[in-house]
Parts: structure tokens; sequence; C-alpha cells
């Protein structure tokens, strides 16, 4: 598989900069003036892209009361499937100028369909990659028709098992789709840390030979961060405007702020991560003054022999090289010379 996606006019990859995604979900809170300024937000923030969830509540299940309906723990406790998903979806009416309004600003416009009908929708809307969440990754049938589409697939893999990932990744392969990135993912609501288990990025990459990252619903930033200095080449993080805003997603979500902060901070590990270059930066060539040489420590006589009494290898290292002291000891001075006087060759008979 590619090592590189291409997204509008962005790239994805190994050596580009890591792809931060700013998942709107329901924190629009039921207003279109709120999404829009929640891509706006987000784009002052950092992101390279929002996203959004394309569905209905009947889409994704059925209005039902019987108990298999009903939450019984977690952030959502006591909700029933049906209504939750009345609060939380972003109508589709709205999706066209929420995608216009996105692009106009210089954001990438990305959804996650969850059911075929969906996709139709977004294929219809011009839609350049899609996203396929880890609820999803077990209905092989959405993500063999998302494929079909021929177009770069971003999929959590949150709850699945190595073998649910490898049919999932059979499936987006067998419809001949190989633009895919794999993002791990915690899907508890939030995360807990010992639940993030960021070294299956690495895992992920090497096994299955894509681009990976990681799909964050912890709190705070730490997560993110630490993954992109493991390898992540694209973050997602649920995004609001104030998590006083009441829906279903706005505890686990960051508010512009926090957002751009680990935005900065992700710019900086990448700075820090570099590149192996063995040259000797500016800055460095400024401190090797400060390595240590041969200087004189006691009054030395013309033609008076170096011994470890009046010559030592100590800071700073304007003096002659540490690795010649068994070359100058027992040899004469070719003149008198002072106490903290760098040794040179000159000097030495």
């Amino acid at each position: 598989m590619t090592r590189r996606i291409k997204i509008a006019n962005n790239y994805i990859g190994e050596e580009y900069p890591t792809y931060i995604i700013a998942e709107m979900s329901a924190n629009h809170a039921g207003d279109i003036n709120r999404a829009i300024d929640i891509i706006h937000s987000a784009k002052e923030s950092g992101a390279n892209c929002i996203k959004i969830q394309t569905y209905t509540p009947d889409t994704m299940t059925i209005d039902s009361d019987k108990r298999w309906f009903q939450i019984k723990k977690g952030t959502w406790s006591g909700e029933n499937l049906y209504k939750l998903y009345q609060k939380a979806y972003t109508p589709w009416e709205w999706q066209g100028r929420l995608k216009e309004e996105a692009e106009k600003i210089g954001l990438d416009f990305l959804s996650t369909p969850f059911d075929k009908s969906s996709v139709d929708f977004l294929e219809e809307l011009g839609v350049k990659f899609y996203k396929i969440a880890s609820f999803e990754v077990t209905d092989i049938p959405l993500i063999k028709y998302i494929a079909q589409k021929k177009k770069p697939i971003v999929m959590s893999t949150g709850m699945a098992t190595l073998e649910e990932i490898e049919e999932a990744v059979a499936a987006i392969k067998s419809a001949g789709n190989e633009a895919l990135c794999l993002l791990r993912c915690s899907s508890a609501y939030p995360a807990i840390p010992e639940d993030m288990n960021l070294k299956i990025i690495k895992h992920l990459s090497d096994t299955f030979n894509v681009i990976t990252g990681l799909s964050d619903h912890s709190m705070g930033s730490l997560a993110a961060v630490a993954a992109v200095a493991m390898g992540a080449k694209v973050i997602e993080k649920h995004y609001c405007i104030s998590r006083e805003i009441e829906n279903p997603d706005a505890s686990f979500s960051m508010e512009p702020q926090e957002f751009k902060n680990m935005v900065e901070d992700i710019r900086s590990v990448e700075r820090a991560i570099g590149q192996v270059n063995y040259e000797v930066s500016k800055k460095e060539q400024e401190s090797k003054i400060f390595r240590r040489s041969i200087f004189v420590v006691k009054d030395i006589a013309q033609n008076e022999v170096f011994s470890e009494e009046n010559i030592r290898i100590i800071r700073p290292a304007y003096g002659i090289a540490p690795k010649y002291i068994d070359d100058i000891l027992g040899r004469k001075a070719t003149m008198s010379i002072e106490r903290g006087t760098p040794l040179e060759w000159k000097m030495v008979e």
C-alpha cells in the first residue's frame, strides 16, 4: 500500500507534517450558525480538516424502547440510542453549506457515513475522502461500498481485534483501493491513558504497510503529542467552541485554545524529531568551545618535561585535543608557559 495519500491539496504521509482533523460531531448542538463558527474556529486553531458525521437516527437504528436500545454505562448512560442520535446528528441539508464554508477558508471537509444512503449523499456533495468509524469496522458490506468509490479512506480501529482489522483492510483492497490510513483509537468517551496503547500505531503501520495515526478521545493533548513522537501522521480530536454548550460530545471535546496549544506542541515535536543528520548545528558550534582540551595547570619552564602534574585535560577547548595527551607526556616544552595557558603544538618539542 502507498505511504502517501493525496487529499485535495494536502498530502498525508511520512514525509509530511501531521494532518490534524477537528471532529465537530454533535458540538453544533443543533445550530447551523454554531457549526459554521466551529469551522472558522478550527481553522484559526490550526486544524487541517473539519470532520462531521452523516447519518440520521433512522439510518443508525430503530425507534424502540426495548432494553437492547438502552445505554447502561459510560458518558451516555441512561440514554436511548434513537433519541441520542436525534440529539447528535448533523442535518443533511446543512452539509453542503458546511463543506462550502470549510473549503472557502482552506479546510478540508471530511465526513463519516454510516450506511449506503449516506455514502451516496456524500458522493453527490463531491467529498474527496471518507472516514470509517471504529464502530463500523465490522460492517464489511459498508466498507466495500465506500472503497469502491476509489477515494482515500481514514479508518479508526477502536475495539477491533487484529483479525477484524485484517478483514476490513482486505475488504478495502478487494475493491482495488490502496489509499488507506489506519487510526489507533480507544473507543471510550473519554478514553483513559492505560487504554490508549500507542505502541499499536507502529504495529499497524508495520503490519499493513499504511500511514497510521490516532483518533484521540482522551482528555488533554498528551496522548496526541506522544503519538506524533511515535510516528502518527494523522491526529483526530473532537472540537467544540465551549464545553459549556450542552450536547452529547461536549464533555470530551477540546476548546479552541486547548486545540491550538495541542497543534503548537505537535509542530514543536515535529521540529524536534527532525531527521537523521549528524551535521553540527550553528548553536552546537557555539557550544563546542566548552568541550575539554589540554591546558597548562602549573607554570612550566623551557625544556621542562610535560607531566600529569603540569598539564591536564580540562574545559574549555582552546588547547590541543584530549586524544593527544599520551603523545605529549614525557616530551619537553619549547618555551616557558604560564599556568592557565591552552597548550599548542608549537609549545611541544
